[in-house]
C-alpha cells in the first residue's frame, strides 16, 4: 500500500529516525507505536534492499505480521522453527520442512522477500544454505541423464521413490519415464527419455495423473534439509558408534540397565534407517554428526540484511525460556537413555542468538519504553500514534470528525474489506456533502485534504498527527471483527482415477455371478500357446476361479464392517442367488419410496424467493475467507433452487470445517429477507449453542432475530422464544428436537435446515417428514456421500458436494511415535504453555479413569477429566461444555468427539493406540484440531513391541501419507462407502450393501430406479470374448499391481473406440509408448462392447473357426437372416439348437487380421435387427 507508506515518510520524527540510522551505527530503539502500525513504520524504513526479517516471540504473533505486512508487501512469509522436542518420532509430516524450504529456495535465488519468524526458528542449527544450492538439479529438454545415478542422487536429496507420484517429496521411474514431485512446486513435473537423452518434460495433475503442459526445463530442491551422501554418512556413522560406546559405557557402569537397552534400541535403528534406507526422517537432532559447519538460519541473510525485533523483551524472554525447557527435557532424556549427549545440543544459547543479532543491529520496536540492556540498544526515538475511538456505528459523528479533519488539511483513508461496501460508503459520504471518491488503487499518492475509500482489511484505525495521516477501518464505523482472507489455489481439470480401491491379495471379493471369494493376484496362464492375465479368486472348500481380466468389472472390493468375519460362497452353490434375489426386493421398495417422495414434492408449487438483494451481496462479502469453488456453487445452487417455483430439497455433504454452515447461514439470510422464518435443527444441545453463537456473530450487523430452543434455555426463554414465533417476532430459531414438539408455531415457516439427519431417532424423523411437506430443506451432512451413489439418486434428491478442503487452515503435524508417557507430557505441556487445550483419545470405557488418573499424576497442575459415550447424557453435555469454556485442559475421551463439535482452542490431539483406529476414523479424529489460526499437532501413539513387523510397517505407511492430507474422500474409500449409504437410504441398507458388495448394490438401485421411473432396462446379459490373443499388461511395462488392476478394470468398462483413445493417450503420457499385447486388449475390449450391443453372449474360437454366440431372446428379425448369409456365400453359418450360433472360418496367425474378421462380422449381425433394438445400454 504504497499510498500509506508515502505519506508516513512525511512524518518529521520518522525522516530523523531514517537520517539517523543511516549516519550512525547501532541498534536502534522505536517505540510508542501501536502494533498495527509498525508494518508501515518497517515498510517505509527499509530501503530498496533484497531481504528483511521480523523476528517475534511466538507463532500466533508471526502469522499475525505476515497477515497484517501482506497489506504493504505481497511477498512476506513466516519460516517456522522446527519441533526440537518431538525430532525423533518416527514419521512426521512435511509441512514444516515444505513451509522452510520454499523460504530457503527465495533465499538462494536472491528473490526480495520478507521472513518473519520466532526467536525459535534462529536457535535451530541447520548445514549452511551453500549446501542446498549445490545441490539444486535443473532438468532440460536436450540434456543427457543417467536414470540409475539420477535415482541416486534423488534419493540422497530426500526424495523418497514410490510406485505413483502422489505428494510432494516423491518420485517415481516406469521405464524410460520419470515423475518427480518437488517439494517447492505446485505440482509435479514427468520426465521423458529417449534412450539416454531428455525427450521432453511436461507437468501433470496428481489426481487423474494426466500431463497438464510443456515445459522446456524445471529445477530440483532438496526435499530435506540434511542431504547425506555415502561419505557424509559414513561419516557420521563413525562419530556417532564413538559416542555411543562412551554413553552406553557410562551407563553400564551406572547399573542402569533399562536406559542401557533403550540406548541400544534407539542407536541399532538410527543406523538401521541411514544405512539399508538412507532415510534422514526424524535424523534432525543429529546434524552435527553429518555436518561440523553447522549455522543459524539468521547466516542465511546476507550482511546488511534489514532486521526488526517485534517486543524485543518478551523476544529475550522466550529465548530464554525455550533454552531452559530444552535444556530440561534433554537432561532427563539423557539419563533415560533416549538420546546421545550430541543430541541434546541442536540449539544455540539465548545469549548466542541475541548476542548475533545485536551485531546485525536490528532496529527494536515496542509499545511502551522499557530500556533493553540484553539488546545493547544505543539510541531511542519515540513516534506515538493516536488510536481511534470506535464510531459504533454512527455515521454522523463519522462525517463529523471527516470534515474537521479535512479543515486541518489531513490525508483521510478509509478501507473496507468489500469493494460493493466501499464504493457505498463513498457514496453515502458525497450524499452527504463530503467530497469523497472511491478507488481500487493502492499506489497512487493521497493529497492533503483528500478522503479517499479503498479496497483493504486493517483490524482498526489510527491516526498520525505529524504527518497528518489518518486512517479509518471499516471496524471503526460498523463494530465488527478482525476478518482474514484466504487464498484460492489453483485448480487442475483432470479426472480423479477411479482407484480400484486398493485391493490386497488376502482381501475378500464379490463376483457377480458366483458370490464372494478371496483375492489371490493376477496369474498368467498360457492357452493356445497365447499368454493372458486372469484374476485368481478362491471360493469355499478351496475351490478356485480364475476371471478373465476383461470381465473385471463384475468383480468388487467386499468391504464388510471391521473385523467382522465373512462367509465363503461355494461356487456353483444356491446361496448366492438367493442373496441376490432378497437385496433385490429390498432394493425396489426403496427405490419406489424415493420416487413416490419425488413426486409428490415436484407436483407441488413451492414458494418462489425473490433475487439477490444488495443487502444479500453485502453480507456475501463480509465472509471473511474466500469460498472454495465447491461452496461456492453449493451456495449458488441452493438460491437458484429458492428463487424457482420448486420445493428445493438439497442435501449438502462435506467434510467438518468445510463451510456448510455458510452455506446455511446465506440461505437463512435470503429466506429472512422474504419475511419467512427459518428453523435450524440440530441433533445435541452443545451443537445448538455453537450454531446459534455463529449465526448471531454472521449477522450482527443486520436487524435479524435469532432465537435458541433447547435444554440450556430456562423455561421463561423458551415461553417468550414461543410467542414470538407465533407472532413473526424471531427470524431464525436454531433448536433440538424440541423443535418438533407438539407446541411449535411458526407464522410462516419458509425453510428448514437440518443438520446431521442421520443423528436422529426414527420418530423425530417421522415428525422431520410432516415439516419437510411444503417448506424448503437443506440438510447438511459430515459424511462424505460416495460418488457413484451420488450419481445413481442424481434424479432424486439434489446434492451438492464439498470437497475442496479450506486452503489456509494450517496443515496439522502429524506425528507417529511409539507410546512414552515422558513424551505424552512434554506434548501437552507444550499446548498448555501457549494456552490451549488437548484431547487425548482413549477408546476403552473399562479403563479410561486409570488412564486419567495416571495423567493427573504427572500433570499435577492441569484439570484432566474424561467423558465417554455411556455417561448419563445430562453428565456428559456438561463436561463437553466446561471444555468448550476452557475449564478443562486436558480432555480424555472416547471417540465421542469424532462428532461435529469445534473448539477452536484445542490444537493438540494425543491418539492412544493409534494402530487399532481405521484410516478414516483417524483422518475425522485429526480434523478435531487445526480449526484456528495456529498450528496444531497430532500424536499417533502405538505399542511398538506388541505389533507385528509386517502389519506395522503397512499400517505406519498408510498413515504416513496421511499425514500430507488434503482431503477426507481420499481416506474415506471403502469403509465410509457404507456410512454414507446407509445415511442416505436408512440403515436397514447397510446390511444389504454389505451383503453383495457396494458396487453391485449401486448397479442394483440404479436399475430398479430406471425401470420404476418407466424407463425400459433390457434383460442384464454378459458378453465374453475367448480368442487365441496375447491380450494382457506385460509387467515391463506396468509394475505396479495396483495400477495394473486399476487398468485391467478401465479397460473392461470401456464401451466405444473414444473410451479405447482416451485410455490409450495416458497409458502413453503415464508409462510411455504401448507393447503389442496392451493394443490387443483394447482391441478385446471393444470387441465385447461392440458385441454386446448386438446382443452376442460369447465369442468362442474352436477349431479354426470363430463361433458368435447370441442371446436367446435377441429381437432378431428372422427375414433378415438369410440376406446375411447370402453375403458371405456359405462362408457364414447358422447353428440353431439350444443355444444358436453364426459360425465362420478365420485364420489365425495374424492377430490383427483376427480382429478385424470378427468386427466385420459383428457389424454385419447387427443388421438383423431394427435400429431401436439395437442394445445402446450396452
Amino acid at each position: 500500500m504504497k499510498a500509506l507508506t508515502l505519506a508516513f515518510q512525511d512524518d518529521p520524527r520518522f525522516k530523523e529516525l531514517k537520517e539517523h540510522r543511516e549516519t550512525h551505527n547501532g541498534v536502534h530503539h522505536v517505540w510508542g507505536m501501536d502494533r498495527r502500525i509498525t508494518p508501515v513504520l518497517m515498510e517505509s524504513l527499509s530501503g530498496p534492499k533484497r531481504f528483511r526479517l521480523i523476528v517475534t516471540y511466538e507463532e500466533r504473533r508471526a502469522r499475525e505480521i505476515v497477515e497484517d505486512y501482506r497489506f504493504y508487501n505481497r511477498q512476506t512469509y513466516y519460516y517456522p522453527a522446527k519441533d526440537v522436542l518431538f525430532y525423533s518420532a518416527d514419521i512426521h509430516s512435511n509441512n514444516t520442512v515444505q513451509e522452510r524450504l520454499e523460504i530457503f529456495k527465495k533465499i538462494a535465488e536472491d528473490r526480495p522477500c520478507t521472513v518473519v519468524t520466532t526467536i525459535e526458528g534462529l536457535m535451530d542449527k541447520i548445514p549452511p544454505i551453500s549446501h542446498i544450492v549445490g545441490n539444486i538439479l535443473t532438468i532440460k529438454v536436450g540434456d543427457t541423464l543417467n536414470l540409475d545415478a539420477f535415482s541416486r542422487k534423488l534419493t540422497t536429496l530426500g526424495y523418497e521413490k514410490t510406485s505413483i507420484v502422489e505428494t510432494p517429496g516423491q518420485f517415481s521411474v516406469r521405464g524410460g519415464i520419470i515423475d518427480i514431485f518437488s517439494l517447492t512446486e505446485e505440482c509435479p513435473y514427468r520426465v521423458e527419455l529417449w534412450g539416454d537423452d531428455i525427450d521432453s518434460i511436461r507437468s501433470f495433475d496428481v489426481e487423474s495423473q494426466r500431463s497438464i503442459e510443456r515445459v522446456e526445463e524445471f529445477v530440483i530442491y532438496p526435499s530435506s534439509e540434511m542431504i547425506l551422501d555415502d561419505l557424509r554418512i559414513n561419516a557420521g556413522i563413525r562419530k556417532l558408534e564413538k559416542e555411543h560406546k562412551a554413553q552406553a559405557k557410562k551407563l553400564k557402569e551406572s547399573f542402569c540397565t533399562e536406559q542401557y537397552a533403550r540406548l541400544n534400541k534407539m542407536v541399532a535403528s538410527v543406523l538401521e534407517e541411514l544405512k539399508e534406507f538412507n532415510s534422514t526422517m526424524g535424523l534432525d537432532s543429529m546434524v552435527e554428526y553429518f555436518y561440523d559447519d553447522v549455522v543459524s538460519f539468521l547466516d542465511y541473510f546476507p550482511e546488511g540484511t534489514d532486521i526488526f525485533i517485534d517486543d524485543p523483551e518478551r523476544v529475550n524472554q522466550r529465548a530464554g525460556a525455550y533454552e531452559t525447557q530444552f535444556g530440561m527435557s534433554m537432561e532427563g532424556r539423557l539419563e533415560g537413555g533416549y538420546v546421545l549427549p550430541t543430541q541434546a545440543d541442536v540449539l544455540y544459547g539465548a545469549k548466542n542468538i541475541i548476542g548475533r543479532l545485536v551485531n546485525r543491529e536490528p532496529v527494536l520496536l515496542s509499545e511502551l519504553y522499557k530500556k533493553q540492556p540484553a539488546w545493547n540498544e544505543k539510541y531511542m526515538f519515540q513516534i506515538s500514534v493516536k488510536g481511534l475511538v470506535s464510531y459504533n456505528n454512527s455515521f454522523e459523528e463519522l462525517m463529523k470528525d471527516i470534515e474537521k479533519y479535512k479543515k486541518k488539511q489531513y490525508r483521510v483513508l478509509i478501507l473496507s474489506p468489500s469493494a460493493t461496501r466501499g464504493r457505498r460508503i463513498a457514496k453515502n459520504l458525497q450524499d452527504n456533502d463530503v467530497l469523497a471518491y472511491f478507488t481500487e488503487n493502492r499506489e497512487q499518492p493521497l493529497r492533503a485534504g483528500e478522503v479517499r475509500v479503498s479496497v483493504g482489511r486493517m483490524e482498526s484505525g489510527f491516526e498520525i498527527p505529524e504527518c497528518h495521516l489518518l486512517v479509518i477501518s471499516e471496524g471503526d464505523i460498523f463494530t465488527s471483527k478482525e476478518l482474514k482472507k484466504r487464498k484460492k489455489m489453483a485448480k487442475f481439470s483432470g479426472e480423479k482415477i477411479a482407484g480400484f480401491s486398493d485391493i490386497s491379495i488376502g482381501d475378500y471379493v464379490v463376483h457377480q455371478n458366483h458370490g464372494v471369494g478371496i483375492y489371490r493376484g493376477i496369474e498368467k496362464v498360457e492357452t493356445d500357446g497365447r499368454m493372458k492375465d486372469y484374476i485368481s479368486v478362491e471360493y469355499a472348500k478351496g475351490s478356485k476361479l480364475f476371471v478373465p481380466v476383461e470381465q473385471l468389472d463384475r468383480i468388487g472390493k467386499l468391504s464388510g464392517k471391521d473385523g467382522a468375519r465373512v462367509k465363503l460362497n461355494k461356487l456353483g452353490g444356491p446361496e448366492w442367488e438367493k442373496v441376490r434375489t432378497r437385496v433385490k426386493g429390498h432394493v425396489e421398495d426403496i427405490a419406489r419410496e424415493l420416487i413416490d417422495l419425488y413426486a409428490i414434492r415436484s407436483s407441488t408449487e413451492g414458494y418462489k424467493y425473490s433475487e439477490d438483494t444488495v443487502w444479500q451481496r453485502e453480507f456475501e462479502e463480509m465472509f471473511p475467507y474466500e469460498e472454495t469453488l465447491d461452496q461456492q456453487k453449493a451456495i449458488d445452487d441452493t438460491k437458484h433452487d429458492m428463487e424457482s417455483g420448486k420445493i428445493m430439497d438439497r442435501l449438502v455433504c462435506g467434510d467438518v470445517g468445510f463451510g456448510k454452515t455458510e452455506v446455511a447461514i446465506r440461505a437463512a439470510f435470503k429466506a429472512v429477507q422474504d419475511n419467512r422464518q427459518v428453523a435450524y435443527l440440530v441433533p445435541t444441545t452443545i451443537l445448538a449453542e455453537q450454531h446459534y453463537n455463529t449465526f448471531c456473530e454472521r449477522m450482527k450487523d443486520y436487524p435479524v432475530n435469532i432465537r435458541m430452543l433447547s435444554r440450556f434455555c430456562t423455561p421463561k426463554e423458551i415461553k417468550e422464544t414461543l410467542e414470538m414465533m407465533k407472532n413473526g417476532m424471531v427470524d431464525i430459531v436454531i433448536g433440538t428436537h424440541r423443535l418438533l414438539s407438539k407446541d411449535i408455531v411458526f407464522k410462516s415457516l419458509g425453510l428448514l435446515i437440518i443438520d446431521e439427519e442421520q443423528r436422529f431417532g426414527v420418530k423425530h424423523k417421522e415428525q422431520i417428514k410432516q415439516m419437510k411437506k411444503n417448506v424448503d430443506v437443506l440438510t447438511l451432512t459430515a459424511t462424505p456421500i460416495p460418488r457413484t451413489l451420488h450419481m445413481s439418486l442424481v434424479g432424486l434428491r439434489d446434492i451438492s458436494l464439498l470437497e475442496e478442503p479450506p486452503v489456509d487452515r494450517l496443515p496439522i503435524q502429524t506425528y507417529v511415535m511409539e507410546y512414552d508417557l515422558e513424551f505424552v507430557k512434554e506434548a501437552i505441556n507444550r499446548e498448555l504453555a501457549r494456552k490451549g487445550q488437548v484431547y487425548y483419545v482413549y477408546n476403552r470405557v473399562e479403563t479410561i479413569a486409570d488412564i486419567t488418573a495416571q495423567l493427573r499424576s504427572v500433570l499435577p497442575d492441569s484439570v484432566v477429566e474424561f467423558a465417554h459415550g455411556k455417561m448419563p447424557e445430562r453428565e456428559l453435555e456438561e463436561m463437553m461444555r466446561r471444555f468448550i469454556r476452557g475449564e478443562i485442559d486436558v480432555l480424555v475421551s472416547t471417540t465421542i468427539i469424532e462428532t461435529g463439535l469445534d473448539i477452536p482452542n484445542v490444537n493438540t490431539i494425543i491418539i492412544h493406540d493409534a494402530d487399532r483406529f481405521g484410516l478414516s476414523q483417524l483422518y475425522q479424529l485429526r480434523g478435531r484440531v487445526g480449526r484456528s489460526n495456529r498450528s496444531a499437532y497430532a500424536f499417533l501413539l502405538y505399542k511398538r513391541d506388541k505389533m507385528i513387523k509386517e502389519v506395522a510397517e503397512k499400517r505406519l505407511k498408510a498413515i504416513r501419507e496421511f499425514t500430507d492430507l488434503g482431503s477426507g474422500y481420499k481416506i474415506a474409500m471403502k469403509d465410509l462407502e457404507i456410512r454414507g449409504a446407509g445415511n442416505l437410504l436408512g440403515q436397514e441398507q447397510s446390511g444389504n450393501i454389505e451383503a453383495v458388495g457396494y458396487d453391485l448394490y449401486c448397479q442394483m438401485l440404479n436399475d430398479a430406479i430406471r425401470r420404476l421411473s418407466g424407463e425400459t432396462v433390457r434383460e442384464e446379459f454378459t458378453t465374453d470374448v475367448e480368442l487365441p490373443l496375447n491380450a494382457y499388461i506385460p509387467d515391463s511395462y506396468v509394475k505396479n499391481e495396483y495400477v495394473k488392476l486399476d487398468l485391467y478394470k478401465r479397460i473392461s468398462k470401456c464401451s466405444n473406440r473414444e473410451d479405447n483413445d482416451a485410455i490409450l493417450e495416458e497409458v502413453r503420457d503415464r508409462f510411455g509408448e504401448p507393447p503389442k499385447p496392451f493394443f490387443r486388449l483394447l482391441d478385446v475390449a471393444y470387441l465385447k462392447a461392440f458385441a454386446h450391443q448386438a446382443y452376442i453372449t460369447d465369442i468362442k474360437y474352436v477349431g479354426d473357426e470363430a463361433r458368435f454366440f447370441m442371446l436367446p431372446k435377441a429381437p432378431a428379425q428372422a427375414e433378415r437372416i438369410q440376406p446375411l448369409l447370402k453375403r458371405y456365400k456359405g462362408r457364414l453359418k447358422l447353428v440353431a439348437g439350444k443355444q444358436t450360433y453364426f459360425r465362420i472360418q478365420i485364420p489365425k496367425l495374424i492377430e490383427e487380421e483376427l480382429v478385424s474378421s470378427c468386427e466385420q462380422v459383428i457389424e454385419n449381425i447387427m443388421t438383423i435387427y431394427k435400429e431401436e433394438d439395437v442394445n445402446h445400454d450396452a
